[in-house]
């Protein structure tokens, strides 16, 4: 027989103060009738946790109702943004970028930093503009204000000699750093860092296979060895997946999977709400999937003749050319983006028809055997795309697998590995600040 056990007083009100916080952390501020009408709790209790809560320092009086008479009844009660700070990097082959935000995962500043030889200011789209537009901000190209792109005097080929490399590394922590202090932040509670390869889901470490810059490995040791920051390693691809789910495309879904269309392509699986990693931490790359349409089939250490040889940034700017379709891209982001939004501003019907049945092969394997229901095409292309390249993949989807699946148009675009490592953090920051899961 299974007793029924109460929770303790400290239990109670352990799981009271957590809710109370996400509430101000979904809501913004409220006034303790809002918590106690949110809450359910009594008057008395509410009192007691908004009074502990200012104690610890995680809550504090932010102001008055303007609906309300003034006095302790209008007080409004708000999170400590600048409690803890967070910061999210994006590591690609192109360089680094990076946004330093609050607790509440208010963007604070960003900075991008050009690898060795590369002629774009770091990977995805620059950000510039004002700080303080948020995580939405980062995920959806939106202007916010750029600290310090760097990349003058980094010379050389990328991943090349180790002491481009050593001084890339340097002076991304440096940029970092600047990029904090000018925001307000003392230190980083915690960092999230998205980057190619397969991440360990047991150990945290990146498997490099010998394709990556050697400076990949050596920028995560260094932000990891600055004591009392937490560093959070993550596939970038299932960082803009958590993006996709949270604010993008999938918000809703317990079950979707994210074809990524960048430089490259990779996938993310979502299914019963939790992020699929796989034993090796490998789910997702869709790149090695041998497929029909290509001069050969991909090895354990090349994904040349894979699904990559079908929707990479250079197959689809060749798709492109032979359509006669050539657009120039600013080197911020993928060639690829730039020849699908002309492909769909145009109208280029017959083009678009190629690319979106090459999209669907891939797809058509997730999904026989994950059976997602939902795909969102994801990336720069993807987004590039829009609605238009999305209603194409999904009729091609329809011929080639029985199972119904709707194909959607990602909408947090190339900033969605950026917004989904500051959510990666804030998640991990306010497990440790808030308590629970």
């Amino acid at each position: 027989m299974t007793t029924a056990r109460t929770a303790t007083p400290s239990t109670a009100r352990a799981i009271n103060d957590r809710l109370a916080l996400d509430l101000l952390l979904e809501r913004g501020p409220l006034t303790a009738s809002d918590l106690r009408t949110l809450t359910g709790l009594s008057r008395p209790t509410v009192a007691d946790l908004i009074e502990r809560l200012q104690r610890s320092g995680l809550v504090a009086q932010a102001g008055e109702s303007a609906a309300l008479r003034r006095g302790p009844n209008a007080r409004l009660y708000g999170l400590v943004a600048d409690r803890a700070h967070l910061a999210g990097i994006d590591i690609r082959a192109t360089g680094v970028s990076l946004v330093v935000a609050d607790l509440t995962g208010r963007t604070l500043g960003t900075a991008t930093i050009a690898a060795p030889g590369s002629k774009s200011g770091g990977p995805g789209r620059p950000l510039t503009g004002e700080a303080g537009s948020g995580v939405a901000a980062v995920a959806t190209g939106q202007p916010v204000r750029a600290i310090g792109a760097v990349g003058a005097g980094v010379t050389g080929s990328t991943g090349g000699e180790a002491g481009e490399g050593d001084l890339l590394v340097e002076r991304t922590v440096d940029v970092l750093l600047a990029t904090a202090a000018e925001a307000g932040a003392r230190e980083l509670h915690t960092v999230a860092v998205g980057a190619p390869g397969l991440v360990d889901p047991v150990s945290g470490a990146l498997n490099n296979s010998g394709k990556l810059p050697e400076w990949h490995s050596k920028l995560l040791a260094a932000l990891r060895a600055r004591p009392g920051t937490e560093v959070i390693l993550e596939n970038e691809v299932n960082l803009a997946g958590i993006a996709e789910h949270r604010m993008g495309a999938a918000q809703g879904r317990k079950d979707f999977a994210l074809i990524w269309l960048s430089h490259g392509v990779g996938a993310s699986v979502v299914l019963d709400g939790r992020l699929r990693r796989g034993a090796s931490g490998g789910t997702g790359e869709i790149g090695f999937l041998p497929v029909p349409g290509t001069i050969g089939l991909p090895d354990a250490t090349r994904c040349d003749g894979g699904f990559h040889s079908l929707v990479s940034s250079a197959a689809i700017c060749e798709l492109g050319a032979r359509h006669g379709l050539h657009a120039e891209s600013d080197g911020s982001a993928p060639g690829a983006e730039a020849v699908v939004g002309l492909a769909v501003q145009s109208g280029a019907d017959a083009f678009l028809e190629e690319l979106a049945g090459r999209i669907a092969i891939g797809a058509s394997a997730i999904c026989v055997v994950l059976d997602p229901g939902c795909v969102v095409l994801g990336g720069e292309v993807g987004q590039a795309g829009g609605p238009e390249l999305a209603a194409r993949v999904e009729r091609h989807l329809a011929r080639l697998s029985p199972l119904a699946t709707e194909v959607r148009a990602g909408t947090a675009g190339g900033g969605a590995v950026l917004a989904g490592a500051v959510l990666t953090a804030g998640d991990s920051a306010r497990r440790e600040l808030f308590g629970g899961e």
